[in-house]
């Protein structure tokens, strides 16, 4: 009984500020990418964003200008 409650306060004896540490070691173990692959899939996100923006625009221009025709302007 009495090596269970020293287990139990020797592993919640662990200071909060591990939890930095722990995280500085768990981030040795990723794999990070290299530059050139950063900055290749970066211009791929600019590109497809900036794709989306213009179908986005164009789509919002056509619809504005459908409504504005078919019922701001009604023919007498």
């Amino acid at each position: 009984m009495k090596q269970r409650a020293a287990a139990s306060k020797s592993s919640s004896a662990k200071p909060k500020l591990n939890f930095f540490s722990d995280t500085v070691s768990e981030l040795k173990k990723v794999t990070w990418l290299s530059r050139r692959e950063i900055i290749y899939l970066s211009g791929i996100v600019l590109l497809v964003t900036l794709v989306v923006g213009v179908i986005l625009a164009l789509v919002d221009f056509g619809f504005t200008n459908l409504i504005a025709w078919g019922f701001l302007n009604p023919t007498p």
